[in-house]
């Protein structure tokens, strides 16, 4: 609801008297400092208006009903007020004026109505071209944009057509000096509000593009993975907890086969598989890109699989935030200095175990998982130029 008041004034035109000495009583409605004037259809002698108390007086029959009708006028007014402010969209002193008298309100859209479209259209795609996951970031991505909007302007919603270069500038601001989101973060959050922004003039809810002149900066990205030496130092270690050796068990799982941690706490048997070339494979859809995921079952992944036989899910059930908490200890018992989770682990699937042992860039791409090329290649690439360096090195010992 708008939190905002609003504040009604009856008033009399002193400079505007009829011929039967009286002067029209008009109504001022005032309301975010703009206002709304218009003429009440009343009228009342200079003298009798008592300007303090908002009356006709002394009370006689006449002055009673005038009485009566600007108290009337006032409820209605107040009325259509709070009817707006249940209906939760922005609105202003005109469209007030507006509901009051029965007219419809101008159709503006708002930012947040905006956002409610592509939600709603989205939720009916999820299994069709998009996932749960892809969803929920646009909620979050509403739920910033709009703790913004009332940090800045104490508002509940923001219409479309108000929104300046400015009202992006100030939400980056926002997100980097109160809530202190990392760059990838405000990167992923104002990219998604730019979906919002086009949709909003695609649609003609807005004129005019205001993300044209913004520069949405792009974090530079450096891929963290684990070194043979480093991806050893855990494979050859007995951990004396029984979930630290959980914990360690899935993560070099992942290391040979690339899978991300929903995929990995949802593998079943039935998604392990005879393939083409009769070895086994594992092969599912994964989640974020709702795309079919193949990799072959490489033998140190397969005898992980063979020590947690038995159950429905192949691997031990664990929550993210505990599995990332135990690899913290992890890394500490094995003297790994990498801030290690499980994301690190598809990281050094395709570093260490593909690229450098000269898997093509392409087939590492279908082997993650990625619908372009360019999301491996970006990511990749200075481990690439690694490998070049290694193989140039090797050629000037031969020369």
């Amino acid at each position: 609801m708008n939190i905002n008041k609003i504040s009604i004034l009856f008033l009399i035109a002193k400079s505007r008297i009829n011929s039967n000495g009286k002067c029209s009583v008009r109504c001022r409605i005032t309301y975010e400092q703009k206002r709304q004037e218009f003429a009440t259809g009343l009228f009342v002698a200079p003298d009798n208006w008592n300007a303090a108390k908002q009356k006709a007086f002394p009370p006689n029959t006449d002055n009673t009903q005038i009485n009566t009708q600007l108290s009337l006028i006032k409820q209605e007014i107040n009325q259509a007020f709070l009817f707006l402010q249940f209906q939760e969209k922005n609105f202003d002193v005109e469209d007030i004026y507006r509901q009051y008298k029965g007219e419809n309100i101008k159709d503006e859209k708002s930012i947040l109505e905006i956002f409610n479209l592509h939600i709603s259209k989205q939720e009916r795609l999820i299994g069709i071209s998009t996932t749960k996951v892809s969803v929920r970031k646009f909620y979050q991505t509403k739920a910033h944009v709009k703790n913004y909007i009332f940090w800045k302007f104490r508002k509940l919603d923001y219409l479309l057509k108000d929104m300046k270069m400015s009202f992006i500038t100030e939400f980056e601001y926002y997100l980097k000096a109160e809530k202190k989101f990392e760059q990838n973060t405000i990167h992923k959050t104002l990219q998604r509000f730019r979906q919002m922004v086009k949709l909003a003039v695609g649609l003609d809810f807005l004129d005019k593009d205001p993300f044209l002149l913004h520069k949405n900066k792009k974090p530079k990205k450096q891929v963290v993975f684990l070194t043979l030496e480093e991806l050893k130092s855990i494979e050859e270690h007995n951990f004396a907890s029984t979930r630290l050796q959980q914990v360690a068990d899935m993560f070099i799982f992942c290391c040979y086969t690339g899978l991300a941690f929903t995929e990995m706490t949802n593998l079943e048997q039935k998604h392990i598989i005879t393939g083409f070339d009769r070895n086994k494979w594992i092969s599912m859809f994964r989640q974020k890109t709702n795309r079919k995921y193949e990799i072959p079952l490489l033998k140190k992944a397969e005898i992980i699989l063979q020590k947690y036989s038995g159950q429905v899910k192949l691997l031990p059930k664990i929550s993210n935030q505990r599995f990332n908490a135990y690899l913290k200890e992890i890394a500490e018992i094995v003297e790994i200095q990498k801030n290690l989770t499980h994301h690190i682990a598809r990281k050094t699937f395709a570093s260490t175990i593909l690229l450098y042992n000269d898997v093509p860039m392409e087939i590492v791409s279908e082997l993650l998982g990625h619908s372009e090329i360019t999301l491996t290649s970006n990511s990749y690439a200075k481990v690439v130029k690694k490998k070049v360096s290694e193989q140039m090195e090797r050629l000037q010992k031969k020369l």
